[in-house]
C-alpha cells in the first residue's frame, strides 16, 4: 500500500461565492505524476489554490501532506506551505536580490539557522535544476526558463512530500517547456510526487503521466490513448 499525500471525498470547490468544481474525489499517492488539465475558468487554479490554503474548503473532506484541509487553521498554513513546493506560472522571484539571496530568504522565513547549512541546501537544489552557476545573478538577468528553473529550486528547499506546479511553462516557449519539464521529471524520478495543472497539450503527449480533468464543473481522469 502505497501512501497517499492527497486525498479529496465529495469536495465542493468554490471561488469566492462561486461553486466551480462539485463532488471533486481525487486520491494521489506518494511518488505519483499528475497533470490537472481543463481550459481556463474551468477550476483548475481554484482546486490548487484551495490544496495550499489560499482558499477554503467549505463542502466534503480533504487532507494534504497530513493536514486535515476541512480544519485548516490560519496559523497552521506556513507549516502546511513548508511540506508543499509551490511552482508559479509567473516565478514570483524576488527582482531585488540575486538567485542566491531569493532562495535564502525562503529558508530564513521557513525557520533555518545554520547559515553553512543553508549555503549547502541552496547549492543542492540549485544543482538539481542546472543552475548553480547563475546564483550571482539578478532574476531579470535570466531567461523565463532559467526564472523558472530558480522557482522550481526554491520549491525543493525544504523538502517537500508534494509538488503543486501550477501552470509551471504558461509563460514559456515550446522548447523552454520542455527543458523545464525535463526538470521536472528528474526530480519526480528521484522520488518527488508532482501535481501540474497545465493546458499544454503537447507536454502532455511527450511526458504521459496520469491525467484529471476539470470539465463541466467535474473533477474526472483522462484515459489516454496508447499509440
Amino acid at each position: 500500500m502505497s501512501e497517499e499525500i492527497l486525498s479529496l471525498h465529495n469536495a465542493e470547490i468554490f471561488q469566492r461565492e462561486n461553486l466551480v468544481l462539485s463532488n471533486v474525489n481525487l486520491s494521489i499517492k506518494k511518488g505519483e505524476f499528475v497533470y490537472l488539465i481543463g481550459k481556463t475558468g474551468s477550476g483548475k487554479s481554484s482546486l490548487m489554490k484551495t490544496l495550499y490554503g489560499d482558499l477554503p474548503l467549505e463542502k466534503g473532506t480533504g487532507g494534504i501532506v497530513d493536514f486535515d484541509l476541512t480544519k485548516l487553521k490560519e496559523k497552521e498554513i506556513p507549516f502546511l506551505r513548508r511540506k508543499l513546493g509551490i511552482v508559479f506560472q509567473d516565478f514570483k522571484l524576488l527582482n531585488d536580490r540575486t538567485v542566491y539571496e531569493n532562495l535564502f530568504f525562503v529558508l530564513k522565513a521557513t525557520g533555518w539557522k545554520d547559515k553553512g547549512k543553508m549555503k549547502a541546501k541552496i547549492i543542492e537544489v540549485l544543482s538539481k535544476v542546472g543552475m548553480e552557476t547563475k546564483d550571482f545573478k539578478m532574476p531579470f538577468q535570466l531567461s523565463g526558463g532559467e526564472q523558472q528553473r530558480v522557482a522550481i529550486a526554491r520549491a525543493l528547499l525544504n523538502d517537500p512530500d508534494l509538488i503543486l506546479a501550477d501552470e509551471p511553462t504558461g509563460n514559456l516557449d515550446p522548447v523552454t517547456s520542455v527543458d523545464v519539464m525535463n526538470v521536472l521529471r528528474d526530480i519526480h524520478n528521484s522520488g518527488k510526487t508532482i501535481l501540474m495543472a497545465t493546458h499544454d497539450y503537447a507536454l502532455i503527449l511527450k511526458f504521459p503521466y496520469k491525467t484529471i480533468k476539470c470539465e463541466g464543473g467535474e473533477l474526472f481522469e483522462v484515459v489516454q490513448q496508447k499509440n
